[in-house]
């Protein structure tokens, strides 16, 4: 698998990103971080804040590489592709990105009570850490888009 086999399968298509696309994508991250560190919500809704800073991180990384997701699917095919892009000294923790993706789901689809403070806590943390990963992979690969 690669991500030329996820184009032919019509799970990526091409994308010419730029300046404008991902400093908005930027700025939903930095609000959604925010939101995540507002104790006084839910954990579920922490969680699901903190997730979408990290799925929309990885989506940046995916629209400067010049593809874009389509179609039912799209956060597990988003961080499958991360795989192919960031390699193997990341899968752990894009691993642990797509068990988040199936804990969200369980809380924003079926059942709230689903997040434990500790869970919520930990992914704030690794958005954030994932968020401060982006800035420098943009500052090192793709400068002209800050």
């Amino acid at each position: 698998m690669s991500l030329k086999d996820l184009l032919n399968q019509g799970k990526l298509k091409p994308h010419k990103t730029n300046k404008e696309e991902i400093k908005m994508l930027l700025q939903l991250i930095n609000r959604d971080i925010q939101d995540a560190l507002i104790e006084t919500l839910s954990e579920d809704r922490r969680f699901a804040i903190a997730y979408n800073v990290i799925l929309q991180s990885a989506t940046v990384i995916l629209y400067c590489k010049g593809y874009k997701t389509t179609g039912t699917g799209h956060h597990y095919t988003t961080f499958l592709s991360l795989k192919f892009i960031l390699g193997k000294n990341y899968y752990a923790l894009i691993n642990y990105f797509n068990d988040c993706r199936a804990k969200r789901n369980l809380t924003d689809y079926i059942s709230a009570g689903q997040i434990s403070e500790k869970e919520a806590n930990e992914i704030v943390d690794e958005a954030k850490k994932f968020h401060e990963f982006l800035i420098s992979w943009l500052k090192k690969n793709y400068p002209n888009y800050l």
